[in-house]
């Protein structure tokens, strides 16, 4: 998901804002190396805390999960020795700025080819971009992009972005320096894997996909099928019909756009599929599981709208839990 959080502070870069952009382009690490060769048992690892027991990440011709693209990147516990004196010091600059502390926001990564163990990890990184200035709810700083095009065996084999928030923290117990508009929800990340999904939604329809080898239903969004590995599909429409299948009340942290406490749920839809979204209608402490619910669109602002579910009237059942 992708994290933008407030607005600009004001219509201008400033003299900072310019000195940062000259940042863009220049390298963040070149030639690195991974640590290690792709291998089984770091798979494993991963499989095993990520819970995902798909037999293709097993046995003499297994592949490495796509999302672990970056994990055989990573400078481990010994941290990174690759890393350009260009990003150090666009760093030291946003340090010496006042933006001291960091966290990240979102990645994205676009995979090329399967990686099978034993190939070697090469990769290059590059400064994509950074932000004007930024106030969130945290404080105000600027947004760091960095691209990093993975090789395997000096063949492209993914590539992975990921962006980080460089800023000042907002003053305990006072207001931020300037006035901000009212905060948004966060925009969802569209790419060409999710745009039909998003298309549905602006039609106020939702839109499952369905593999046309197999006929699996699947959601979210993905490029291809996860039983027979097909890449063709088409999708039905959901009726809308479904039931809360587990909850969460959400009371910390704090978002900016959103007022805890507040409901989300696992509906299950009458399709079979599952998806995470709000439950509207009824107090948060009214949900339970097993209810019954029903789709429809909400319109958070201007330019966003959302596929929500709303609690049938007079639904109950047990269970549940807050987080």
């Amino acid at each position: 998901m992708r994290g933008g959080g407030g607005g600009r502070e004001d219509g201008v870069p400033d003299d900072l804002c310019a000195r940062l952009r000259r940042f863009e382009g220049r390298p963040a690490a070149t030639a690195g190396v991974g640590k290690d060769p792709v291998n089984l048992p770091m798979i494993r690892h991963w499989c095993e805390a990520m819970g995902d027991d798909h037999p293709a990440y097993r046995g003499p011709d297994a592949v490495a999960p796509p999302t672990m693209l970056q994990a055989w990147t990573m400078g481990g516990l010994s941290g990174h020795t690759d890393r350009s004196s260009e990003y150090d010091a666009l760093f030291a600059l946003l340090d010496g700025a006042g933006y001291t502390s960091v966290v990240a926001t979102d990645c994205e990564q676009e995979y090329l080819r399967p990686l099978r163990p034993g190939a070697l990890i090469t990769f290059d990184a590059v400064i994509e971009s950074v932000s004007d200035r930024k106030t969130t709810k945290l404080g105000t700083g600027h947004f760091v992009t960095t691209r990093m095009d993975v090789h395997a065996d000096g063949e492209p084999a993914g590539t992975h972005r990921f962006r980080i928030l460089k800023y000042a923290p907002a003053r305990a117990g006072g207001r931020p320096p300037r006035a901000e508009p009212p905060p948004r929800r966060p925009r969802p990340v569209i790419n060409r894997d999710n745009a039909g999904f998003w298309d549905g939604v602006a039609a106020h329809t939702l839109l499952i996909q369905r593999c046309t080898g197999c006929g699996r239903l699947w959601l979210p969004w993905l490029p291809g099928c996860l039983d027979c590995g097909g890449q063709e599909w088409d999708t039905v429409e959901a009726g809308g019909a479904g039931t809360v299948h587990s909850y969460v009340v959400m009371h910390h942290p704090p978002f900016p756009a959103f007022d805890p406490p507040y409901a989300v749920a696992l509906v299950e839809l009458e399709e079979g599929v599952r998806m995470v979204s709000n439950v509207v209608g009824v107090a948060y402490d009214e949900v339970r599981i097993g209810m019954p619910v029903r789709l429809e669109f909400l319109r958070v602002d201007g330019e966003l709208e959302l596929p929500v579910f709303r609690a049938v009237t007079g639904a109950g059942a047990t269970g549940g839990g807050e987080g």
